[in-house]
């Protein structure tokens, strides 16, 4: 998945060229459905599309319609999209740009819910930088700033909380502060309730299963395998809403790890299988998953075809 190296650069605004855009409907659907794509963890799809959506969110440079505000909503979900698959495949100065990009659209727009959308994606390319002090800046005003304008009739604003939260909490467990991840973590627990099942407002996926999930991610970012598999006891990942495929693997790719850590590899490779059964691509883009398939392979005693099967359809052996 070539997604910086697929990007066709288009300059002919700089040369006075006229260029066509795409009406605006044609260009949220778009978006919308690269936001589908993405979730359901269908990566090559997302990425293939992504180039035309771009050129498409640029030709609309310098526009002085009416319909100024949705343009700038409508560019700030391309490009934050464009940040997610970014991150994914570890472009993180890139996703920057685009998360940048969702930033200033946003602020153009003057949406609430479209500076969170913004926010969140700068602290996950900030991450994937190593900038672990800027995001945790970043996460922290952006979720005080939202939750303070959370209300039960916002679903988005509180669901955009949560997961600034929720990713501020992987932040804290990340430089080992175990305790602030757990207040955070319980933070976003009671945003839950204002939206009382779990949902997916502004691509968000937040609600009651996400929490869980993230709570297993912190225990693994601590270095606690046993915390994780006694949190896994309490995460039904059906419960998620249809299409977040993503999510439901990340479920399982953090038992893989806490089992790998607890030196059971059949049930790691087990958990992985379970992992790429819910989503094919996750084993090429994912870097943990790939490290535990790396790791299972350097220890196994002896051959194991399973793993060997999934090590080369991961592009880890030929």
């Amino acid at each position: 998945m070539a997604v910086a190296g697929g990007t066709r650069y288009d300059y002919s605004h700089l040369l006075g060229e006229q260029r066509q855009p795409w009406p605006l409907p044609q260009l949220r659907n778009a978006a919308v459905e690269i936001h589908r794509a993405y979730q359901a963890a269908h990566y090559d799809r997302a990425a293939a599309a992504l180039p035309k959506l771009l050129a498409a969110a640029d030709a609309y440079d310098g526009y002085t319609g009416r319909a100024g505000r949705e343009i700038y909503l409508a560019r700030c979900m391309v490009y934050a999209v464009t940040a997610k698959l970014l991150t994914k495949v570890g472009e993180s100065h890139m996703a920057w740009l685009a998360a940048d990009r969702a930033t200033h659209a946003a602020m153009a727009a003057d949406s609430l819910t479209a500076q969170g959308v913004a926010a969140y994606q700068a602290v996950c390319a900030l991450l994937e930088d190593e900038q672990v002090d800027q995001a945790e800046r970043v996460a922290i005003s952006s979720a005080e700033r939202l939750t303070g304008h959370a209300a039960s009739d916002a679903p988005d604003t509180v669901s955009l909380a949560g997961a600034l939260w929720l990713i501020a909490s992987v932040i804290a467990a990340r430089k080992a502060d175990r305790s602030a991840a757990i207040g955070r973590l319980n933070t976003a627990e009671q945003l839950t309730g204002l939206i009382g099942h779990d949902a997916n407002h502004a691509w968000t996926a937040f609600g009651p299963t996400n929490v869980r999930i993230h709570r297993a991610s912190c225990f693994a970012e601590l270095g606690d395998p046993y915390a994780v598999l006694n949190v896994a006891t309490e995460v039904d990942v059906n419960a998620l809403p249809d299409g977040l495929n993503g999510r439901r693997s990340r479920m399982h790719l953090d038992l893989a790890w806490a089992q790998t850590q607890a030196r059971n590899d059949m049930e790691a490779v087990l958990h992985l299988q379970q992992a790429e059964k819910v989503a094919p691509e996750v084993l090429r883009y994912d870097r943990i998953a790939r490290g535990l398939v790396r790791e299972l392979l350097r220890r196994a005693r002896r051959p194991r075809p399973a793993l060997g099967t999934m090590a080369t359809r991961a592009g880890i052996l030929s």
